[in-house]
Order: structure tokens, then sequence, then C-alpha cells
């Protein structure tokens, strides 16, 4: 599985840009999906939808019975914001893109600022 530190590789990486996606941006977005779905086997959560855009990703997870939206800003124009300043906020299914309240967060952040959406208890 993937790490947070073979993600923190990419911190200030130039992202290829073309009309079709290029072969780099294919394998970071395959390792941040690999780097998700660790997340959720370390917490019982589920990854339940990925949606491939050009160059930015989105993603819903399934935690207990609730459903938390995610997503990644287009890597080459938005400098590292895929680390530091990522989407998520409540959903009510794997097909809810409107949700609730829009909240950022920050890669090493994220299961933390996920558990404070669901109320849950965590460490800070």
């Amino acid at each position: 599985m993937t790490t947070i530190k073979e993600l923190e590789k990419y911190l200030d990486y130039e992202f290829s840009s073309d009309c079709y996606v290029g072969e780099d941006y294919k394998t970071f977005e395959r390792k941040y999906i690999n780097y998700l779905k660790s997340i959720c086997k370390d917490t019982g959560w589920e990854l339940v939808k990925v949606n491939k855009n050009h160059y930015e990703f989105s993603a819903f997870f399934l935690c207990k019975d609730k459903y938390i939206y995610f997503r990644i800003s287009d890597v080459r124009f938005w400098n590292n914001e895929w680390y530091n300043n990522i989407l998520i906020r409540t959903a009510k299914s794997k097909t809810d893109y409107t949700g609730g309240q829009n909240h950022c967060c920050s890669l090493h952040n994220l299961i933390s600022s996920i558990k404070k959406l669901l109320g849950e208890n965590y460490d800070r």
C-alpha cells in the first residue's frame, strides 16, 4: 500500500499538461487512491466511489453509515493543493455532490478532519 511519504514526493512536482492525462498523473492518482484505500483499511471505512477527471479526482467514503465527499483540485494549476487543501464534506449518498458545508484539510490531517465531520472523538 502507498504511504503518505510516497505521496509527499510529489510536493512541488510539475505535472505534465496535455489534452490527454499524462502517465505521471496516472501514476500519482493510482498511488493517491491506494493511500485512501489504506486509510479505509485502518479505520474500517470504505472507499465506495472514485470519479477520475482530467488531472483531478473526487471520491466518496462510507464511514459506518455516513458518507463523506472528498475532492482534490487540478494538480497542474494548484500547486500542492492536493496535499494542503483537500475539500471534504458530509453527503447523503455516493451521488450527493452538493452535500453539507465545505471544509478543507491537509492530507496529513485527513482522518482526524473526517472524524470531526462525523462527530466522533478523535486525537488531535
